[in-house]
């Protein structure tokens, strides 16, 4: 990789980045009128007028990362066609999210006038102590997640075109801070949108070269057969055991579908239509998406033929790729690609953030008081709080800590600890009560951080089989032993049906 900047790979990205920064203006001034009748609705959840396209757009660009176009793909090159076996089952993330949570939080939402899952949860559980927790947690983990995210870009930025570290983190950085605080929800919806074509678009191009470089199909697939047979092997010679195959399942794939930046897209979209053909359309375009990167990732072994050490990493894999079979004229367009996925990620986790913090606890708090914050103040706090937590975590991501990788993952599982069995049984069970969720989503939180400090694991599993088994058995100990809801609130969540 060359040790000097790539023009030719800048020029694409500025572009790129320009037109977010120019959507988020746009969006900010259409919206200029409709904020003066409800501020919060417009600026945290789009006013519930998002179509079928960028509902599924948005849905999968917040739910992709750079992890899914640069660390998993590595490991598919690794692995082989295990890894896909693997990780196919995201594919159906976005349809079970949006058919099992869509509905029913949409319903929800327009009853209680919910911006947020926060506000869902205070409903449901009837308490303020509860909604702090759950909007501690999001910020917390939220925070992790996105300078995870800027790294992860920042370094994918440098490695490809020869800049350094802080000039792609300025760059990219800054941006989506910039158009997100800007634009607020809607700004972040339009912005996902382009980024998942743009997605798409970069993963056709790195294939398409990835075979040219490699010979083409045929050629690669003998190499590998010839050279590497354990590759498409399911446990590939036992670089998969199956313990991998069931934590990775859980961890990506089933608990996702309560991850809050997810059930967020539930509140936003304007009719049931329009909801279906997001599941469809979502399901597709992640399958894609999910398939396309990792299978370029087994194709690139045909390419970069020497051992992992060699490379640097997992993590390098494909940005040396990149530079190794596209033209320099094209480098800047091939990395938009996963760039966008780093940054369609921070926009959706940044405006959940800030609506943790404004919506459930700064507004909650006034109207407790019986306070009504005015538009412009309003407008303006919510604006600083976008800002601020993306400043800091931009600050944090100048100087990353080294086991980023790591509290990523650590996010993420802490994340779906929290969320996945209140939300579900919450929603959907009438018996759930107020100390089940408390309990569930307090200790089985604390739980799997102790166990992730510990390094504590049954079987050699991810910590996130602990958390979520301990989530759900302190649910339903809490549900038994606490006092059912109050009739008046399960008559508002479940008005057909009885205990």
């Amino acid at each position: 990789m060359s040790n000097g900047g790539n023009p030719a790979a800048l020029l694409p990205l500025l572009i790129f980045m320009a037109v977010m920064i120019g959507i988020g203006f746009y969006v900010r001034q259409v919206q200029a009128r409709g904020f003066g009748r409800n501020f919060v609705q417009q600026y945290f959840i789009g006013n519930h007028d998002l179509g079928g396209f960028v509902l599924a757009m948005t849905t999968v660009a917040t739910y992709s990362s750079v992890s899914s176009f640069v660390g998993g793909p590595g490991m598919a090159w690794q692995i082989g066609f295990g890894w896909i076996y693997m990780a196919v089952v995201q594919v159906t993330a976005i349809f079970l999210v949006l058919g099992i949570f869509g509905k029913r939080v949409a319903l929800l939402s327009r009853k209680f006038d919910a911006v947020t899952v926060v506000d869902i949860i205070r409903e449901r559980f009837q308490s303020d102590g509860l909604a702090s927790l759950a909007a501690f947690i999001i910020v917390l983990f939220f925070c992790a997640t996105m300078t995870a995210q800027f790294v992860g870009g920042a370094k994918l930025f440098a490695a490809v075109t020869g800049y350094s570290y802080e000039m792609g983190l300025l760059l990219f950085g800054l941006a989506v801070v910039v158009y997100t605080t800007v634009g607020g929800f809607r700004a972040v919806a339009l912005t996902d949108t382009c980024c998942a074509v743009i997605m798409m678009v970069g993963i056709v191009l790195l294939l398409y070269h990835v075979l040219d470089a490699g010979g083409g199909y045929t050629a690669i697939m003998d190499n590998l057969h010839n050279n590497h047979p354990e590759m498409f092997e399911p446990y590939s010679g036992g670089h998969m055991p199956a313990g991998l195959y069931l934590t990775q399942w859980i961890l990506v794939g089933i608990c996702t579908i309560a991850l809050p930046q997810s059930v967020v897209r539930g509140i936003s979209y304007k009719d049931t239509a329009s909801l279906h053909r997001a599941m469809l359309i979502g399901t597709v375009v992640v399958g894609f998406m999910n398939i396309g990167i990792n299978f370029t990732g087994i194709l690139a072994h045909g390419v970069l033929t020497g051992d992992l050490a060699s490379y640097g990493g997992v993590d390098n894999i494909i940005p040396r790729t990149i530079v190794t079979v596209m033209p320099p004229a094209l480098v800047g367009l091939a990395i938009i690609g996963p760039l966008a996925a780093s940054i369609s990620t921070i926009s959706g986790l940044l405006i959940v953030a800030s609506s943790a913090i404004i919506k459930d606890v700064y507004l909650h708090n006034q109207h407790k008081r019986g306070k009504e914050p005015g538009t412009k103040q309003l407008r303006l706090l919510s604006m600083l709080a976008t800002a601020v937590i993306g400043v800091v975590v931009f600050v944090i991501a100048l100087t990353p800590p080294s086991l980023i990788w790591i509290i990523n993952m650590f996010a993420f599982g802490g994340l779906e600890t929290a969320f996945f069995w209140m939300l579900l049984l919450g929603l959907f069970w009438r018996r759930a009560n107020k100390l089940g969720a408390i309990l569930s989503m307090g200790g089985g939180t604390l739980v799997y951080c102790l166990t992730q400090g510990l390094g504590f694991k049954v079987m050699g599993l991810h910590q996130i089989t602990i958390g979520i088994t301990a989530s759900l058995l302190f649910f339903l100990l809490g549900t038994y032993l606490g006092k059912p809801q109050d009739e008046r609130v399960l008559a508002e969540f479940f008005p057909y049906r009885k205990n």
